[in-house]
């Protein structure tokens, strides 16, 4: 081969590396490959392996979705865990508690989750302040109110006799049914939860107008306001959107868990984080998409699984996480 052939080959190869979704794709297909050669003598060939791993990655890629958004308006999240929390309580509350009907506790909770997304919005869209700075109250202020509206105790099916003992109910239909196995229990409920929510989410992003504002501002906010878009009102589409996905997986988790923990989604916040700067979605705002969310929910998700079937303690995997989400900060800063 010419010194124009090497030279293309290698303009070629750094053209594909570039590529945010095939540079996924390629991080996924290493942790496939990492399971099938730490397979836990088999373990990780059984198809209840996969199937519980999407069903486990269901949460937080639900959350991802909401963070994908903010993250693409240059903003930043760190509320969506005490959101999820604050979410399992109420709809514990209203289902398990005061018996409303799916109809309205439903509604009740995602109004909730999105009330407090929209709050962090109109702070940073109407005063300026830091989506860090800000959102990092709304995480404190959350996780404060769901303790306070349970009392501290989880809020479960469970009613406290006069002798001081327990009787447990049973749980309403539709919460048996969102913690379901379908299509002959081969998918759970809550996975196709996170694939609506994606699909949400495809659509906001390419085809309609909002999503091009969102990648405008992430992109240049100034030139974005010049132009003649929305941005306040765009951010705080953007952070109430977080609150509703956030509402959504707090009912999931609720549905999974039969409870409203006031400390469900505690650190949730970095695998949301994690799941969307690994897929390849631009820390800086401006690039990225759901689809590579999807990719880095699945990276993460197989990663989790294949540490957990073979034993690995839960220490390293946070740290394996916080590792992992440095190296793809610092890969696409060298990208630029």
């Amino acid at each position: 081969m010419n010194a124009d052939g090497h030279k293309s080959a290698g303009l070629s190869f750094r053209l594909w590396w570039t590529h945010p979704g095939l540079r996924a794709l390629a991080a996924l297909l290493l942790v496939v490959v990492i399971g099938l050669v730490f397979n836990a003598e088999g373990a990780f060939f059984k198809w209840a392996t996969h199937r519980d791993l999407l069903r486990q990655v269901a949460v937080f890629g639900i959350l991802a979705c909401g963070m994908t958004l903010v993250i693409i308006s240059a903003g930043i999240d760190l509320a969506v865990g005490s959101i999820l929390g604050l979410s399992a309580v109420f709809f514990a509350l209203f289902s398990l508690r005061w018996g409303w009907s799916p109809f309205l506790a439903v509604p009740a909770t995602l109004l909730a989750g999105a009330l407090c997304g929209a709050a962090s919005g109109g702070l940073i869209a109407r005063l300026r302040l830091q989506p860090f700075i800000v959102t990092l109250a709304m995480m404190v202020f959350a996780r404060g109110l769901a303790k306070w509206v349970s009392g501290g105790q989880k809020i479960s099916t469970a009613v406290e006799l006069a002798d001081g003992t327990y009787r447990y109910g049973e749980a309403p239909p539709f919460i048996e049914f969102l913690n379901a196995k379908v299509l002959a229990d081969n998918v759970a409920v809550v996975t196709l939860i996170f694939l609506a929510c994606g699909f949400c989410c495809w659509l906001l992003l390419a085809k309609l107008r909002w999503g091009r504002y969102l990648y405008a501002i992430g992109g240049n906010e100034e030139a974005a306001r010049l132009s003649g878009v929305p941005v306040g009102g765009m951010k705080l589409l953007a952070y109430a959107l977080s609150g509703l996905f956030s509402a959504v997986a707090g009912i999931c988790q609720m549905a999974q868990e039969i409870q409203g923990d006031p400390e469900a989604g505690a650190g949730y916040e970095l695998s949301a984080i994690a799941i969307v700067v690994i897929g390849g979605t631009a820390l800086m705002g401006g690039r990225g998409g759901i689809g590579l969310t999807l990719l880095g929910a699945l990276t993460i998700g197989y990663l989790e699984k294949i540490l957990s079937i073979n034993a690995v303690g839960e220490a390293a995997r946070l740290m394996l996480t916080g590792l992992i989400v440095v190296s793809a900060v610092i890969f696409q800063h060298r990208r630029k």
